[in-house]
């Protein structure tokens, strides 16, 4: 994309595929379509507008423009380009986090021109005025499958139905709680298999042979499988898979995948981490429970597994209530607005 043109950079930095990293990628296209938007940084598909950060980094001094980050090593970023090369940035900054932040990264905030933040929650740890944008899912690539039983069945895996558990495998996500949940509930449910999907961490390497040695010694290998990380191109043949979705994370920002289970037709299991007591309607979409907490994992389960029609019933409950509330058209519209208002400002300041 021809620099020149562009009016938002929105930057990925990290070299590891994230959740950060999915909400900027699927947000793109569709903020494409009303704002000269480009991503910098790693994992760009081919469908989204990209530039080399060399070209960021040298034209910046040419036109005002919006340098938007989700994380501490883009707010850095941004800080050098307009305080350090004086470049005419104007900086927003997408807060997820739940939790206080720490005295370098308010620092950072502080100098931000606008933040957003995904939730509520995530705008209370923030010391300053905030726009609460909750994430949307893209309804047009997260669908329900028209027969569970038929998209399940084109896996190959044994059983009828079923249950998955996706994101990097650690026990910040619950992995291990889920395994040892499916270990307790499967012997009693044979038309059920479990799936675990994710990026399985070298750093995580003794917790993930623990895991596989637990299932190993229950028995369970052929119908509890941890598949590793998928394609991104994949990931939403995996929600329209399976007929109940598991969060069972001990804590998150944001938690965008409950969402790409509910428009996918899935029901859900979720701890009340994250948006998800903002998103889950309690015993229509789905359950909540408390985080880190195996016995209401187990209770919250196994209704859907003794039923699989109450998952059919929840999960098209959740597509309509995401095609109501979680739009990701609504959310690029409502971020691009905030570009473009500091444009003006920044293009007033100018004139």
């Amino acid at each position: 994309m021809d620099f020149s043109e562009i009016e938002v950079v929105a930057p990925n930095l990290h070299r590891r595929y994230s959740g950060v990293t999915s909400t900027v990628m699927a947000l793109l296209p569709w903020q494409a379509k009303d704002i000269r938007i480009a991503a910098a940084g790693w994992h760009v598909p081919s469908t989204v507008p990209r530039v080399p950060m060399w070209k960021v980094i040298l034209g910046g001094w040419s036109r005002p423009r919006v340098w938007h980050a989700r994380r501490n090593d883009e707010m850095i970023v941004g800080v050098l380009l307009r305080y350090g090369l004086f470049q005419p940035w104007k900086l927003v900054f997408t807060s997820a986090a739940q939790r206080k932040h720490t005295r370098f990264t308010r620092f950072l905030i502080r100098r931000m021109d606008h933040v957003i933040a995904t939730s509520w929650q995530a705008a209370s740890y923030l010391e300053r005025e905030a726009t609460v944008i909750e994430h949307g899912v893209d309804l047009r690539r997260f669908q329900p499958a028209s027969d569970k039983t038929s998209a399940w069945q084109e896996t190959g895996l044994p059983g009828r139905h079923g249950i998955g558990a996706f994101g990097r495998v650690r026990a910040q996500k619950g992995s291990d709680l889920f395994v040892t949940a499916m270990i307790r509930l499967l012997p009693k449910y044979p038309e059920w298999t479990a799936v675990i999907t994710g990026l399985e961490a070298p750093e995580e390497a003794a917790f993930i042979r623990k895991l596989k040695a637990d299932i190993t010694a229950a028995g369970l290998n052929e119908r509890i499988r941890l598949m590793g990380e998928v394609p991104r191109d994949e990931v939403p043949l995996w929600f329209r898979r399976v007929s109940l979705y598991v969060a069972p994370m001990r804590w998150e920002g944001f938690g965008l995948t409950t969402l790409e289970a509910m428009a996918s037709g899935t029901a859900v299991v979720a701890t009340r981490t994250g948006a998800s007591p903002q998103i889950v309607v309690e015993g229509e979409t789905g359950n909540l429970i408390p985080p880190d907490d195996l016995d209401a994992l187990t209770s919250a389960i196994e209704p859907y597994l003794a039923n699989p029609q109450l998952a059919l019933e929840r999960g098209t409950a959740g597509r309509l209530a995401a095609e109501r509330r979680h739009d990701i058209a609504a959310e690029a519209a409502a971020i691009n607005a905030i570009y473009r208002k500091q444009l003006d400002r920044r293009r007033a300041l100018d004139s």
